[in-house]
């Protein structure tokens, strides 16, 4: 097998779409750009937020101390103190109880322990430095996707240890790219230019940097018949609010320290190629997603993936999308659910949260249903786009092929076979309304630990409306859905399907940044999700 970056070659750039403009939300405005991540209260409410356009984001009003720390980064007269941020990048200030000492805060923020841990201590002053030296949209945009870029290259250079691996944190965390680039759209929200920058210009420029940032700019596949092509995709960190806390006042819980090991995956495979025994080559790119509902809306994944599905030199032979769970297993989710909302984002925000006790349905909250922008086909009832997408990967041989019996299994797992890191699961379980204008559910349990299956799995029923997919109704239900359905309205016959991994945040330590125990979770987990990668790859 061969893993290794492929040559430095021309960056494929596609182009974006903006979205609409929203209105306000308590002390909240709604704009059409941001990113995301996970947190709890300064939840946006339902009724409130514009129901007829989703792919808005939401920005709350700064405290002094992340206004004064955005300043830190930019040249005196270039920033703006009042501009609205995501609740996203107001995690920025949070700092953890010190791991020596929890009745003391720690000496820096997170993000700061993060992105100079990762060797990206001055990467954000650079960028801002820079962005105020543009003197129009035009060329700031060209910039900041310049910079992303660049940015994402450094990334996945220092994942796959591409010369000196800089700052102390191991070279495999994902971690320290989240976080400077959250730094960098926070400098972006608060720019003040020479030039009129109106809320949706802002908006686009802040995307134009985020999607560069996450790869999804520079997918470069080689042409032709003689070398196939896999695309991967990943999530950011998420649920990053709350968790274990200690004594030191003004500090926040544990859970910030929270990595995702989908994203650790993507970095270490983007621009790689997987050579199988009998000599054909694949070659896989990467890119990573954010865990907010808006960025979906507006498109995010099938902008990504789309071009790659259509006619050409180019067309994928294969498309996966990969996310974090729990528990010691990878499963392969089989029926995707367009069904989403009740989990917030990392922007805090949900748009199909219970009432009460009661399920909201899609009739009644659009926001429920996963909706397609119209460059990508759209949809105009509630079964189309269609309720129920399937997973066409190759199960048993990704079941069959023992891909956790090499890796070093991580102490705790609690997977049966002690021989293997983890196992692999035929997940076909389901969930779903019978009738749709009546909140009852129904819940299919049928998982297979085996193949072929000691029995057939049964598809959900034509007729119904989902709930909840393999994958559940969050966002990597989400982008499962999102890319299968692409596969089926692009008419394609290739592998496309998602895998969900086992959960990373395993620490020995409270308060810690990372730990020998964090690190053996996620190579272990990046170790055999690569390899059922190389599966799918070798059958496309």
């Amino acid at each position: 097998m061969l893993h290794a970056r492929l040559p430095a070659r021309a960056r494929t750039h596609l182009r974006r779409t903006g979205a609409g403009i929203g209105a306000g939300v308590l002390a909240l405005t709604l704009l059409p750009a941001a990113t995301a991540a996970s947190a709890p209260p300064v939840a946006v409410s339902t009724a409130t937020r514009p129901t007829d356009d989703s792919a808005v984001t939401a920005l709350v009003e700064p405290t002094r101390e992340l206004s004064r720390l955005v300043a830190g980064f930019v040249p005196a007269g270039c920033t703006d103190r009042d501009r609205r941020v995501t609740p996203e990048e107001t995690r920025l200030t949070a700092v953890l109880p010190a791991a020596w000492d929890p009745s003391r805060p720690a000496a820096r923020t997170w993000a700061r322990t993060m992105v100079e841990g990762g060797g990206f201590g001055g990467w954000t002053r650079s960028f801002a430095t820079g962005l105020c030296r543009t003197r129009s949209l035009e060329d700031a945009t060209a910039y900041v996707e310049k910079r992303g870029g660049a940015l994402w290259d450094r990334a996945v250079a220092r994942a796959q240890e591409k010369g000196k691996v800089r700052g102390r944190l191991p070279a495999s965390d994902d971690r320290p790219l989240y976080w400077v680039r959250t730094e960098a759209k926070a400098v972006l929200r608060q720019w003040d230019p020479g030039f009129r920058l109106g809320g949706r210009k802002r908006a686009d420029l802040v995307d134009a940097f985020d999607k560069a940032a996450r790869g999804m700019l520079d997918i470069d596949f080689p042409a032709g018949k003689k070398v196939k092509r896999t695309l991967v995709s990943g999530f950011d960190p998420y649920t990053l609010d709350g968790g274990t806390t200690g004594p030191a006042a003004g500090t926040v819980g544990n859970n910030i320290r929270h990595g995702n090991p989908s994203g650790a995956t993507a970095l270490a495979l983007d621009g790689t190629r997987h050579r199988a025994k009998g000599g054909k080559v694949t070659s896989i790119e990467a890119y990573t997603l954010p865990v907010s509902y808006p960025e979906f809306e507006r498109g995010y994944l099938e902008d990504t993936v789309g071009p790659f599905m259509r006619p050409g030199k180019r067309q994928l032979d294969a498309s996966i999308t990969v996310s974090q769970a729990g528990g010691s297993q990878f499963n392969l989710e089989q029926w995707n659910s367009r069904y989403h909302g009740l989990s917030l984002g990392n922007d805090r925000y949900a748009g199909c949260q219970r009432v009460g006790d009661r399920l909201q349905l899609a009739v009644d909250n659009p926001e429920c249903n996963t909706r397609v922008v119209k460059r990508w086909g759209g949809g105009r009832t509630l079964h189309d786009p269609p309720q129920w997408t399937s997973a066409s990967l190759p199960i048993g041989r990704m079941i069959n092929a023992d891909t956790g019996a090499s890796v070093p299994r991580p102490e705790g797992s609690t997977w049966p076979d002690p021989s293997v890191a983890f196992g692999v699961v035929w997940n076909t379980n389901y969930s779903y309304f019978p009738r749709c204008t009546d909140a009852a559910t129904v819940a299919v349990d049928q998982r297979q630990v085996t193949y072929p299956p000691t029995a057939e799995p049964t598809p959900p029923p034509a007729d119904s409306c989902a709930f909840s997919g393999a994958g559940g109704t969050y966002l990597s239900n989400e982008s499962a859905y999102r890319n299968t359905l692409l596969r089926d309205r692009l008419g394609l016959k290739i592998p496309a399907g998602h895998i969900h991994t086992p959960d990373m945040q395993h620490f020995r330590s409270d308060f810690a940044p990372s730990d020998d125990l964090f690190d053996q979770w996620r190579n272990a987990i990046v170790d055999q999700t690569r390899r059922l990668v190389h599966v799918v790859a070798r059958t496309s």
